[in-house]
């Protein structure tokens, strides 16, 4: 991660040095009058985090900020022209769009959103261990890693409602970035054939979908990823594949690339991605970027109380603020903290 772009330039740091504590953020990129435009990323950790920032700034730092609706590769795209500065939950070299943009010096990354995430393909635990009280059997108890997803029995476990032939898989929307990745997935493990490639009209949907067959016990093949809410409510095993290795990894991510051969998710990085142009002109927003780093715990917790209040991602990030104050009182300065404090009240 390059260093320059945590440097104040010099008159920066010339004005800075006269400024009071206390308003030395009048100077900022946000000073300026300029407005931060975040992407609005759909799913829920990702729109959890763009709410936190986005309250921290504007209620910490006097920023004008903004967000824009779209999908990841939408999104990444606005990023990478500058019309979106910062796409709070980027999974780092999972995008062909964002590893073209990131090469060619359009987009650069800052920080770790959290640290401890996942990826992969999974299936409800009592799908292989049975539930006794809930009175299900195991149906595939010895059912362990992807390679035997193309096994008939399988494949009939796993039966498609609107094509009986085919078993199903629970892929993310279209316009995801981990849908293509999926979709070639599906072609490299040579299943795409035997599995319908369902994809969900949006994250809810998804969520709705996992939700529904759990809860009546039914088996479901599906892609998921943590920190989610799903993730922590329900009982799940990740399928295993193949291990990760750089050639067959670049071939699954590019639109063009070969479907050869399957393997698993590399291991995550998921850090704030930002404009690369941006990132010179605000190293301030950098330097709190740089330090935002949430608790994978507690945005499980958050995501959960989304859930079971029926919340939504402001109301979920604002008593975020209001409670953890220990934790995000470390990315701002004390002035920051105490405007951000009394603006929640």
């Amino acid at each position: 991660m390059p260093n320059a772009k945590f440097k104040f330039a010099l008159a920066a740091g010339a004005l800075f040095a006269v400024l009071p504590m206390g308003s030395a953020h009048a100077a900022s990129y946000c000073g300026e009058g300029k407005t931060v435009t975040f992407a609005g990323i759909d799913w829920e950790s990702g729109a959890f985090v763009t709410e936190v920032m986005k309250a921290i700034l504007s209620k910490g730092y006097d920023c004008k900020v903004d967000s824009i609706p779209g999908n990841s590769v939408t999104l990444e795209q606005a990023t990478a022209n500058n019309d979106v500065q910062i796409f709070a939950e980027e999974w780092i070299g999972r995008s062909d769009v964002w590893n073209k943009a990131a090469a060619a010096g359009q987009v650069t990354s800052v920080g770790k959103t959290f640290v401890g995430a996942s990826e992969g393909w999974f299936v409800p635990e009592y799908l292989i261990k049975g539930d006794a009280a809930k009175g299900i059997e195991a149906k595939a108890p010895d059912l362990k890693s992807v390679e035997q997803l193309s096994d008939p029995k399988v494949v009939a476990l796993f039966q498609d409602p609107e094509e009986p032939s085919k078993g199903r898989f629970l892929n993310c929307p279209s316009g995801w970035t981990c849908e293509g990745v999926n979709t070639a997935k599906l072609q490299a493990y040579k299943l795409d054939q035997t599995y319908v490639n369902f994809r969900p009209g949006t994250g809810t949907a998804l969520d709705a979908a996992i939700s529904a067959a759990y809860l009546q016990g039914e088996p479901l093949l599906f892609y998921y990823w943590s920190p989610t809410a799903i993730m922590g409510k329900y009982k799940l095993v990740q399928l295993s594949e193949p291990a990760y290795t750089e050639a067959c990894w670049k071939e699954l991510t590019s639109a063009d690339g070969k479907r050869d051969a399957g393997c698993a998710f590399p291991a995550v990085e998921v850090a704030y991605g930002v404009n690369s142009d941006f990132a010179k002109a605000a190293p301030d927003i950098m330097d709190i970027l740089g330090k935002a780093t949430f608790p994978l715990e507690e945005v499980n917790a958050s995501l959960a109380y989304m859930v079971d209040e029926k919340a939504d991602a402001v109301a979920a990030a604002t008593r975020f603020l209001k409670t953890k104050g220990d934790i995000w009182g470390a990315w701002v300065s004390p002035e920051a903290k105490t405007r951000i404090e009394a603006a929640i009240k």
